[in-house]
Order: structure tokens, then C-alpha cells, then sequence
């Protein structure tokens, strides 16, 4: 996630903004879930550079993504933003993991950016039959809207969020300033993802803190990450969230999408670590844990 990335960090204040009043309102009207769920994930499961630590040695290309869903329990599809998967693609990614791990998929550029959600019906109603196909594994499908996509759209992303097929979980990042700098344009699109059932997505980037908005429009918080290399700060920023998130759950919030985005994707897992001890010390939780794995050894004549 190039988004916001800056190279210098000294003048970035990281701390995490107060919540908007209407996230404390929305989290009062829900009713707190037996067992909330959080899930966290990266943006790939083709991770080369863990063979031999977080993935076996000399694994297959088709094995990645079966030991990827045993490292972490969710996995942002970006895959999808490309093309549109068919059903067969799909079934065999679903029959890779495990009960319980959630797929997010990005819906795809030419809907978001190409056509900015303009007669994109059918390519809406291919997309959304393709991914259920993930069954129980389908997590929040992801739309992306470009910087270009401004507040002047707000009439033409509601009504293609009217016709978006009720039965499939969609949540929204806006990356245009002026969602953020309109106050009247923020509580309008809030409001109306909020009565339509969509999660406005929480994006913690460097160099665009207004996009860090702490406003919840559904009790799901769908949140990307952007780390810098295990600095200072990547660790503070960790506490956080972890705080913030064991503090939501508490309110009432009932599930939790936390992908982890960093340059080098060895530092992923060790900052998920970090960030999953926090988080399950504070809330009671068990959300499993990166693990370097052990690797055969080959025998040796002596």
C-alpha cells in the first residue's frame, strides 16, 4: 500500500485520533456478540521469503496459499482488483483454508476506477457471483474508490451501493481530501453507509492522517495498516490499536479486518505478533499468532 507512504516520519504524529461521536452511538445500539471475531491478514499469500520460516522449505506454488491460511486467518484479495477470478479459481482457493478464515476481496479497477462505479451493473452482478463461491470464506468485499473520486459522486456511490447485492458484505475506503475536509460531505456519506450496511474502511498511512476518521458505520471495523520496517513507531502504533480495538470490542463491536501492509514482508508477521499479544492480553482472546515453524533436517553420515 504505496497510499500515503512518506520516506520521512520525524513530523508524524501517529497517535490515534478520538473516536467520532457517532461511532460511541452506533457501538451503544449493537448488541455485544458472545464471541467477537478479529481477523488479520495480509495483502498476498505468495510470500517467497518465508520458505524456510513461516512456510516450509521447497513447497509447491498451489501449497502457498494452504500454508499462508496457517500463519494468518484472514487474507485482503487484491488478486481480484485485476480481473475477475472464475468459479472453478475461486472453489480452489476456499477448499485451501480452513474453517473459519475469511477471504476480503477488492472489487475490481475497471468497476472502481475505470468506470468509477458508472454502468458497472454487470460487472458488479459477474464479480459478486464469482466470489460466492467462497461460501462461509467470504469476508467484507473491499471497494477502493480512486483520489479522483470526489465528493460530487456521493448521489452516484449511493446508488451503486443501493443495487449492490445485499447478501455479499461490502465496506468502502474513500481516498478523495475533500470526504475529509467537507464536514457536511463526511456525515452524509457516514450516515448513508451506515443505514445501508457498509463498513467506511479505516486506513493508518504516514502522509494521509485525514483518512483516520475513527468513525464506524457498521459493527465491523475494517482497518489497513502501513508500517515502516519495524521502527519505534510501528511498535506504538501497535499498543494502539490494540487498545482502541480492545476498547470497541468492549463497547459492542463485533467483528474486526486488520491487514497489515509493510515494505518488507519478513517484518509483517513480526509486528503481527507483537500487535496479536497486545491485543489478546487486553481482551481475553486467543486470535492465533504467526509462527516460524520447525523444518525438517536433513540427516548427515558421520
Amino acid at each position: 500500500m504505496d497510499f500515503g507512504r512518506l520516506s520521512d516520519l520525524r513530523y508524524v504524529d501517529f497517535r490515534l485520533p478520538p473516536d467520532h461521536p457517532d461511532t460511541a452511538a452506533l457501538l451503544a445500539r449493537t448488541a455485544a456478540p458472545e464471541l467477537p471475531h478479529v481477523f488479520v491478514g495480509c495483502p498476498i499469500w505468495t510470500n517467497k521469503a518465508w520458505l524456510g520460516s513461516y512456510f516450509p522449505a521447497g513447497i509447491r506454488d498451489a501449497e502457498y496459499l494452504h500454508h499462508y491460511a496457517r500463519q494468518f486467518n484472514s487474507l485482503e484479495l487484491n488478486t481480484t482488483h485485476y480481473r475477475i477470478p472464475d468459479a472453478p479459481t475461486v472453489r480452489k482457493w476456499r477448499d485451501a483454508v480452513p474453517p473459519g478464515f475469511q477471504f476480503c476481496p477488492k472489487l475490481p479497477q475497471v468497476i472502481s476506477h475505470d468506470r468509477a462505479l458508472y454502468n458497472a451493473d454487470d460487472l458488479t452482478t459477474t464479480f459478486c457471483r464469482s466470489i460466492r463461491e467462497l461460501d462461509d470464506r467470504l469476508g467484507w468485499c473491499f471497494l477502493q474508490l480512486p483520489p479522483t473520486f470526489g465528493t460530487e459522486n456521493l448521489s452516484r456511490l449511493e446508488r451503486y451501493l443501493l443495487d449492490f447485492p445485499a447478501d455479499v458484505p461490502l465496506a468502502v475506503e474513500l481516498r478523495h481530501p475533500g470526504w475529509y475536509s467537507d464536514k457536511v460531505a463526511f456525515a452524509a456519506v457516514a450516515a448513508m453507509l451506515e443505514a445501508l450496511g457498509k463498513t467506511l474502511v479505516l486506513s493508518d498511512v504516514a502522509g494521509r492522517r485525514d483518512v483516520l476518521h475513527m468513525r464506524l458505520t457498521t459493527p465491523s471495523a475494517f482497518i489497513r495498516f502501513n508500517g515502516h520496517g519495524l521502527v519505534n513507531s510501528d511498535y506504538q502504533r501497535a499498543d494502539l490499536w490494540a487498545e482502541r480495538i480492545a476498547n470497541w470490542l468492549q463497547q459492542g463491536l463485533q467483528s474486526v479486518y486488520f491487514f497489515v501492509h509493510q515494505k518488507d514482508i519478513m517484518h509483517t508477521p513480526v509486528w503481527t505478533q507483537h500487535f496479536l499479544a497486545r491485543l489478546n492480553s487486553l481482551t481475553g482472546l486467543e486470535v492465533p499468532v504467526p509462527r516460524i515453524i520447525p523444518q525438517p533436517v536433513q540427516g548427515s553420515l558421520f
